[in-house]
C-alpha cells in the first residue's frame, strides 16, 4: 500500500503557499497542484524551486477561477474580468453543446499547460479544480494536450463509498454516483497510457480534513495506491473567505503537520 498526501490550489494565495511549504518541510505533504493563473503563482513557483522533493503538477482551472488567456480570447466561457463562472453545471453544458466554447476550452487548456512548462518545474501530474476533468470532453482535451507537454499522471477522483462507511460516514447517492462516474475517466486515463492512484480521498470531507478523520481513514484504506488531498493555508484571507468561506484551511494544515509521514506514491 502506498499513500501520498497532496495539496490543491498551490498559488491561489500566499497563505496557501506558506502552508504547502510548511506541510512539506515539517509534515506529510508530498505533492501540490499549481494554479498557473492565480495571483500568488509566482510566489508558489519560487517556493517549489526551493523544495526539490516536492512533486508539483498542474491544477487546471476551468471553473471558478482566473483564465490564462482572458476574456478577449475566451468571450464565450469567461466573464469580462477573464474569470470562469462558478456555475459548474452550466459551464459543463456549454462545453458540450457550443462549438465556440469547445474551441476556447482547448486554447485555454493548452495555454495553462504551456504556462506550467514555462516555469521550468517538472510536470509530475495534473488534476483539475473542482474535478472539472470528470467532464468527458474536458478529460479528452486535458489528456491529449497534456501528453504534448509530457503528462504521465492524472488524478482520478475515485473515493470508495465503502471505505467512508467503514469510517462511520453516511454515504449518500451523490457520492455513490460520483464514484461510479469516475470509472469513465479511469478508462480514458488507462487507454492513454497514463497512471493514476487507485483511490482518492478528500471529496466527502473537502475543506474539513481533520487529524481525527485522517487517523480514522488510514487503517481502513484499501489495497493499492491512494492520494489524500487537502486545501491547506496558514490563515483564511479575503480571497479564501470569498471562495471557500466554510473551509477550515488552517485546520487542514495542522492535520498535515500532525499525521505521521507515510510512504509516498512517487512511481
Amino acid at each position: 500500500m502506498t499513500v501520498v498526501f497532496s495539496a490543491d490550489d498551490f498559488g491561489l494565495t500566499v497563505g496557501v503557499n506558506e502552508a504547502v511549504e510548511a506541510g512539506h518541510l515539517h509534515g506529510a505533504l508530498g505533492q501540490a497542484s499549481l494554479m498557473v493563473s492565480a495571483t500568488a503563482a509566482v510566489d508558489a513557483v519560487n517556493r517549489a524551486r526551493r523544495l526539490p522533493n516536492l512533486n508539483v503538477g498542474l491544477h487546471l482551472v476551468l471553473v471558478d477561477g482566473a483564465s490564462c488567456l482572458g476574456h478577449a480570447r475566451l468571450p464565450h466561457i469567461t466573464t469580462p474580468d477573464g474569470k470562469f463562472r462558478r456555475d459548474q453545471t452550466l459551464l459543463g453544458f456549454q462545453y458540450f453543446f457550443s462549438p465556440a466554447a469547445r474551441r476556447e476550452l482547448a486554447l485555454e487548456i493548452h495555454a495553462q499547460f504551456a504556462a506550467y512548462a514555462a516555469t521550468g518545474l517538472a510536470l509530475h501530474h495534473a488534476d483539475a479544480h473542482k474535478h472539472m476533468h470528470l467532464h468527458p470532453l474536458v478529460a479528452d482535451l486535458m489528456i491529449g494536450i497534456g501528453k504534448e507537454f509530457g503528462l504521465s499522471r492524472m488524478r482520478v477522483p475515485a473515493e470508495p463509498p465503502a471505505v467512508l462507511a467503514a469510517c462511520g460516514e453516511v454515504v449518500g447517492l451523490g457520492s455513490q454516483a460520483l464514484f461510479a462516474w469516475s470509472r469513465i475517466l479511469r478508462a480514458k486515463v488507462r487507454r492513454a497510457g497514463l497512471t493514476a492512484t487507485d483511490h482518492v480521498f478528500g471529496i466527502h470531507w473537502s475543506g474539513h480534513m481533520t487529524t481525527e478523520r485522517i487517523l480514522r481513514l488510514l487503517p481502513n484504506l484499501p489495497p493499492g495506491s491512494t492520494e489524500i488531498y487537502f486545501h491547506p493555508a496558514t490563515h483564511q484571507d479575503g480571497t479564501l473567505q470569498r471562495l471557500m468561506p466554510d473551509y477550515e484551511h488552517a485546520v487542514e494544515l495542522k492535520t498535515l503537520l500532525d499525521i505521521p509521514r507515510r510512504s509516498r506514491f512517487n512511481s
